[in-house]
């Protein structure tokens, strides 16, 4: 029998966010994600849209929010250096595991690892030009996502972008996703959770409707491929 997807199976956790969790199965997940997610995320097409133009008008702090392993932000930092744009990255994590081992695997991209709370940068009163995550809305219930919301558009202020992306739980997506990544199981993935724990994120996500039934006013709910969903607030927009 296939995976019920007919809701959040909020009550399965992912394996690498047990704190007893293999240190070297760890690691081996860290170090494949930028492979991973250059196919399910296409960061390209974030870069280009939203962060290229704004880079282009002077220098800005990005902040990353739930940066794991911290590929993202070293794929941006490198896209950022190539193009000769003056930038800040901040990668955020709650898992002192992630940031030590991404602060280890900088390779010279310039990225500032930090373990810390969105809330606690509130409370510092950092400010950041775009706000972002990857993979992170399935991770949280609904008073959890609209205590980040509200706290991520408190970071980026009136001027700041906000981009959440994160997988549309669908059956589509989960077929597709166990189907492509199968072929790899035995080598590429092997010895890490990104399958086992890819699979269990689907079926954590949220639909498109379930998303924009809990966003606050002045978020916008954004559908793209394959399975994609995006959770913006556009500059301009005051309300938390």
């Amino acid at each position: 029998m296939g995976a019920d997807l007919s809701a959040r199976a909020v009550d399965v956790r992912e394996l690498m966010d047990d704190p007893a969790a293999d240190a070297q199965m760890l690691a081996r997940t860290y170090r494949r994600f930028g492979a991973v997610n250059a196919v399910v995320s296409r960061p390209g097409a974030l870069y280009r849209r939203d962060i290229r133009p704004r880079a282009r008008t002077g220098r800005v702090r990005i902040l990353d929010v739930g940066a794991g392993g911290g590929d993202l932000c070293r794929a941006l930092a490198s896209r950022l250096s190539r193009d000769r744009l003056a930038v800040e990255i901040t990668a955020l994590d709650a898992d002192a595991r992630a940031t030590a081992w991404a602060a280890a695997h900088d390779d010279g991209a310039g990225v500032v690892y930090r373990c810390a709370f969105v809330a606690d940068l509130v409370r510092a009163g950092e400010t950041y030009d775009i706000v972002l995550s990857n993979h992170v809305l399935h991770h949280l219930g609904r008073i959890q996502l609209q205590e980040m919301l509200a706290d991520t558009a408190r970071l980026a202020g009136r001027t700041g972008l906000v981009v959440h992306r994160d997988i549309a739980r669908s059956r589509a997506a989960y077929a597709l996703f166990a189907t492509g990544t199968w072929p790899f199981a035995a080598n590429l993935l092997a010895g890490s959770f990104i399958r086992a724990d890819g699979l269990t994120s689907i079926r954590r996500s949220y639909t498109a409707r379930e998303l924009a039934a809990v966003a606050p006013a002045g978020w916008v709910v954004r559908r793209g491929v394959p399975a994609r969903l995006e959770l913006r607030r556009e500059p301009g927009d005051d309300r938390p």
